[in-house]
């Protein structure tokens, strides 16, 4: 593996893994009233529209990133829908 798709991997780690907070506050307090739906819903087209460039190129990092971060942001938006 070559030094730049290192890179790219430990930004992607960071990056994704900084929703982990805010999920699992959202999960325990059964609450989602300060996150909104606009945020929510915009950040999830365009994180799936990143995970397609991901694909298209054949780039592991940006892929895996926003795969995961794309579930993360789902399973809030659910968790926001369900709590409401």
């Amino acid at each position: 593996m070559d030094f730049i798709t290192i890179l790219g991997l430990v930004a992607a780690t960071l990056t994704t893994f900084s929703f982990v907070p805010q999920l699992l506050k959202t999960w325990r307090t059964k609450s989602a009233k300060d996150v909104s739906y606009i945020m929510l819903i915009s950040f999830n087209i365009g994180i799936f529209l990143w995970l397609i460039y991901g694909l298209y190129l054949s780039a592991l990092p940006i892929i895996l990133a926003n795969l995961i971060t794309l579930i993360f942001n789902l399973i809030i938006l659910w968790l926001k829908i369900r709590y409401r």
